[in-house]
């Protein structure tokens, strides 16, 4: 039985990272964003992600206490990876192994371009924007910088150069 907790910054690959993961490990896989939030058909997840951190919703401490008692729940269930902003400090005392992505923001902003399908600098903005409005929220929520979570992490790993097959190479690598 193992659970690995993933964070990272917006763009630095941890969904992609972590569903790769899970698949080679032969384990679930569970995103608190994809469950709670359930985003649209379309292609532009920052776009969605800032609209819903814009209401009531988005910013009710009650429904970010359900997303973390979700993702306790599961991971005492255990053989899975969990995969969310704040899944590092929610599984601190649960996860086996707590993996913080890290990237450039030049590259989370070349991989938020091209996943969204918009242009350059347009990204660079709604990603910047994206950052400090959940960083401002959690910080209300919950008292600290969710980027703390990083010097809290097993393992850190720049996936600024790295194919996602590199980084799960790195994380079981680690596991074992």
């Amino acid at each position: 039985m193992v659970v690995i907790a993933i964070s990272g910054k917006p763009g630095a690959g941890t969904s992609t990272i972590a569903k790769a993961l899970a698949e080679k490990l032969g384990v679930d896989y569970f995103s608190p964003g994809q469950k709670f939030f359930k985003p649209s058909d379309k292609k532009d997840d920052t776009n969605e992600v800032l609209d819903l951190w814009r209401t009531d919703k988005g910013k009710s401490k009650a429904l970010h206490e359900r997303i973390d008692d979700y993702q306790r729940e599961l991971a005492k269930k255990g053989n899975a990876v969990i995969c969310g902003k704040l899944s590092i400090w929610v599984l601190k005392d649960l996860a086996d192994l707590k993996v913080w992505v890290d990237c450039s923001f030049e590259e989370r902003v070349r991989r938020t371009s091209r996943r969204d399908g918009v242009p350059i600098a347009e990204a660079k903005k709604k990603l910047k924007e994206r950052e400090e409005m959940e960083e401002k929220e959690w910080k209300r929520m919950y008292g600290f910088d969710r980027n703390t979570q990083k010097g809290t992490a097993d393992i850190v790993i720049d996936t600024t150069s790295l194919s996602p097959e590199e980084v799960v190479d790195k994380i079981i690598k680690k596991l074992d």
